[in-house]
């Protein structure tokens, strides 16, 4: 079992692939034939998910459909202690998760080819977002 957490650097609000960060943050999956990596976020107005990694459209299309589902500035929401973006952003994390688990096989990552982990900012200005990544197996 290895355990390793990696920082970000902020990012604008959106959807940002961060598979190379993270394949580059546990060099010592390359020991583990077989097992499973979680990528845990530790914030709750942030989020993870898997899905395209080449078309970028693809990312703007995400952001465009979460904004659009769960909108800014709504007068029913009452925790906005931090801004119009504050409970959406909170609600659009629950909607996506907080975590991904990827299987590891031959000491890699078993993302499909079209697979990439995304992180889902969905602040206007989140700052540096932690992760904490665990890779366990054989």
């Amino acid at each position: 079992m290895h355990q390793q957490t990696l920082e970000l650097n902020p990012r604008p609000r959106g959807f940002h692939l961060i598979t190379t960060e993270i394949i580059q943050a546990i060099p010592q999956i390359a020991a583990f034939k077989t097992g499973i990596c979680q990528v845990f976020i530790q914030h709750t107005s942030a989020s993870l998910t898997i899905n395209e990694n080449a078309d970028p459209t693809v990312r703007k299309d995400f952001e465009t459909y979460f904004s659009k589902s769960v909108p800014e500035n709504d007068p029913d929401y009452v925790h906005n202690d931090e801004g119009p973006d504050d409970m959406p952003a909170h609600l659009k994390a629950a909607l996506l998760g907080s975590s991904v688990m990827i299987p590891v096989r031959n000491g890699r990552l078993a993302l499909g080819m079209w697979q990439g982990v995304y992180l889902c900012e969905h602040r206007d200005h989140g700052g540096r977002r932690k992760l904490v990544i665990t890779v366990w197996g054989e």
